[in-house]
C-alpha cells in the first residue's frame, strides 16, 4: 500500500514537471488517462466493422484482389482526432500510439470472435532507407499488439519493400499501382505456405498499397489473406 502511494506521488510530481497532454486536443491528461483524454477517447470514430458482416473496407477491394475479409478500426477524415494521432505516430516519434491502438483493437477482435484463426500477422513494410530515417515502422507495434491478442505470430521482414518511393498520399489509384506493382517481395515463401495471413497497414485510402502487397502474397500456394488497418478514409 505504501509503495503504491509513493508511486502515485512520484507520478504526480513527474506530471507537474513534464505534463502529458492529449494527442487529440492537447489538453492536460489526468491520472489514469493515457495518450488520449477521456473526452477524445469517447469521440474516436470507431467503425464497428468486423470480420463477419460485409462492410465498406470489403467493397474497396471487390474485383481487385481475392481476399477472405477486410476491416478497419477507425474512420479517417481530413480533420479530427484520428488524423492527429496518425500524424503524431508517423512524423513525431510517437510510436507508442501504435501500441495503444493495437491493444484496443486487438481486444475487440479477440472478443467478437469473427476473425478466423490467423497464423501470421504481417505489417505493410517500409523500405530500409525510410525505416532508417524514421527509426521504426509505424504499423509494427499496432500489428504486434493485435497478434498478441488474437494468439497469432507476428512476422516482420519476410514481406519486404524493394525500392524507396516518394510519398503516395496524393497519387491516384492507377499511378500508385504502377509505382508499387514490383516493389514488394517475399523472402521465405515456405514460412507462409497454406497459412492464414492478416495484412496490416496504417491508413487505407484507395487500397492500392494493400492490393499490391496482397497480390505479392497471393503468389504463395494455399495462402488466405485478411486485411485490416488502423483507419480507413471515409
Amino acid at each position: 500500500m505504501l509503495r503504491t502511494k509513493l508511486s502515485n506521488i512520484l507520478n504526480d510530481v513527474n506530471t507537474l514537471l513534464l505534463p502529458m497532454v492529449c494527442f487529440g486536443c492537447n489538453a492536460r491528461l489526468n491520472r489514469g488517462e493515457k495518450l488520449l483524454c477521456t473526452v477524445c477517447r469517447h469521440e474516436l470514430p470507431l467503425t464497428d466493422y468486423n470480420f463477419n458482416v460485409e462492410n465498406g473496407v470489403d467493397r474497396i477491394f471487390y474485383g481487385r484482389i481475392n481476399i477472405k475479409k477486410a476491416s478497419s478500426f477507425l474512420f479517417f477524415t481530413d480533420h479530427g482526432i484520428v488524423k492527429n494521432l496518425i500524424h503524431q505516430l508517423k512524423y513525431k516519434n510517437q510510436e507508442q500510439i501504435g501500441g495503444f491502438l493495437g491493444d484496443w483493437y486487438g481486444q475487440i477482435l479477440k472478443e467478437n470472435g469473427f476473425l478466423e484463426k490467423i497464423d501470421y500477422v504481417i505489417p505493410v513494410p517500409l523500405h530500409k532507407k525510410k525505416l532508417k530515417t524514421r527509426g521504426y515502422n509505424q504499423v509494427a507495434l499496432f500489428a504486434q499488439r493485435i497478434a498478441e491478442h488474437i494468439d497469432a505470430e507476428y512476422l516482420e521482414n519476410n514481406l519486404i519493400k524493394t525500392a524507396n518511393t516518394r510519398t503516395q498520399t496524393k497519387k491516384n489509384r492507377l499511378s500508385r499501382w504502377y509505382d508499387n506493382r514490383s516493389l514488394y517481395e517475399v523472402i521465405e515463401p515456405q514460412l507462409i505456405t497454406n497459412k492464414n495471413i492478416l495484412l496490416v497497414d496504417d491508413v487505407i485510402t484507395t487500397g492500392a498499397t494493400m492490393e499490391i502487397c496482397g497480390q505479392t502474397l497471393k503468389k504463395i500456394e494455399g495462402i488466405s489473406i485478411y486485411i485490416t488497418s488502423m483507419a480507413v478514409v471515409t
